[in-house]
């Protein structure tokens, strides 16, 4: 093994779905996957830092419990020996979760959430916690862009991002409420899916905004975030957003041909002016690129008003759920995170209520353009990372989907002229996810190959 990580990356490249097959197989053993990886992270953590708890000796022990068990014959699951990445806003029971807030600093959960679970029970080695942003907002944390590490790496799902993207692990977890799933994929140059609301249960997750937050995925491709995704979903009577219902084979749905090839519906969304000309320009090649399958339109006029309605949600439940942070540690807290808390506390109570009602509307206005496509195209966000830390980017162009809960996923497709990642997005209508995961491969592949 290469004592730089060099092997890790070798290995990341090949995807989680291959490694998978490798790992059933006994091509390649989890030992020998996790020690990359962590030779990985350590020749890269410190200038990196997209961890927040690292502990090699317990990633070693699940590796080695892993191996004993597929040599013995035991059923395997759907993850088995994957390393995995999981945002530090997702209770782990006995290791630290801080939520990216020095309030938390040192609490260790005694349960793990409901993804933890699941991920556990498929198989998966949890490799540690990654960086969140401060309470999963916009104050960055330490994180850096592995493609640049004097720009930002995106937030607030920054360290799964970055962890994904440097080779450190192949598959990570995250959350979006705005844009902090598809906003960091897109920066980082990796895939990031974050799907329906109400899809992934929320049971043990930071909670800033019932109403938005979405757990998401993050891989080298759509086949391995639709490999992960499918072990998360799933009804869990503790999160009332899910529901009791069949929920959709996503990675097989990822590996199938389209019926006929898919067909785009090209928007250029709320905040296209000020988007940078590389994604202007790139944006536009790959619309010329497509020919006949793509077609622009130009959403209602109601879509102006999404970002407003959606940051008035947003910030009027931060004002409830973190009003404990704003309480016992106001003077600790980063700017962004108290100016959100106090704006969301003069939010008034009509105005707040008739935000709810935009979900609906804007779902309504959709339904016209989404029958006539496969899944609609459009940025994953202005541009590409921008320089400086102290910032995590625009979500412009994500805060948008996150309020319709309709499915998105970001696609490493495009490069400026100074060689860093763009990302190209793509929409579904709500609830389907399987035929925008397929749609995703069929454009991966075409543009990758």
């Amino acid at each position: 093994m290469a004592a730089d990580g060099a092997q890790a990356q070798g290995l990341m490249a090949l995807g989680a779905v291959a490694l998978r097959d490798r790992l059933a197989s006994g091509a390649l053993d989890a030992v020998t996957l996790v020690e990359a990886c962590i030779a990985r992270i350590e020749a890269r953590e410190a200038e990196v830092g997209a961890w927040a708890f690292f502990d090699a000796g317990f990633a070693r022990h699940q590796a080695k419990a892993m191996d004993e068990m597929r040599r013995a014959g035991r059923p395997i699951g759907p993850l088995h020996g994957l390393p995995v990445g999981l945002k530090d806003v997702i209770d782990t029971a006995r290791m630290p979760t801080e939520n990216g807030c020095a309030l938390d600093a040192g609490r260790v959960p005694m349960k793990d959430a409901a993804i933890v679970e699941k991920l556990k029970s498929a198989g998966a080695i949890l490799m540690g916690k990654t960086v969140s942003t401060e309470l999963a907002f916009m104050h960055p944390g330490r994180t850096r862009n592995p493609h640049n590490l004097a720009r930002t790496p995106g937030g607030s799902s920054s360290g799964s991002a970055a962890a994904v993207a440097d080779g450190m692990v192949p598959l990570a977890v995250g959350t979006q409420t705005a844009g902090s799933v598809i906003r960091p994929a897109s920066f980082c140059g990796v895939t990031g899916f974050k799907p329906s609301f109400g899809t992934i249960s929320r049971r043990g997750v930071l909670r800033q905004s019932q109403t938005l937050d979405t757990l998401g995925v993050f891989a080298i491709d759509p086949a391995g975030a639709a490999l992960l995704a499918e072990v998360l979903f799933g009804h869990d009577p503790a999160d009332s957003a899910t529901r009791p219902a069949p929920f959709p084979a996503l990675a097989r749905s990822a590996a199938s041909e389209p019926p006929l090839p898919p067909v785009f519906a090209v928007v250029r969304p709320p905040g296209w002016d000020g988007a940078h000309d590389d994604l202007k320009d790139a944006f536009l090649a790959l619309e010329e690129e497509l020919g006949e399958q793509a077609f622009a339109v130009t959403l209602p006029a109601l879509f102006e008003e999404a970002a407003a309605q959606r940051r008035r949600i947003n910030f009027a439940e931060m004002s409830r759920n973190y009003y404990r942070y704003e309480r016992d540690g106001a003077d600790r807290l980063g700017a962004p995170t108290l100016e959100a808390i106090r704006e969301g506390a003069t939010t008034p109570a009509r105005d707040y209520l008739a935000a709810l009602d935009w979900p609906g509307l804007l779902n309504a206005a959709l339904e016209e353009i989404l029958s006539r496509c496969d899944a609609i195209l459009c940025p994953a966000a202005p541009g590409p990372a921008p320089e400086g830390l102290d910032s995590t980017g625009d979500a412009i162009f994500n805060g948008l989907w996150t309020l319709c809960g309709t499915p998105a996923i970001t696609l490493p497709l495009l490069t400026a002229s100074n060689g860093l990642p763009m990302g190209v997005q793509l929409v579904a209508a709500r609830g389907d996810d399987a035929r925008l995961m397929r749609t995703a491969r069929w454009l991966y592949d075409r543009m990758t190959a």
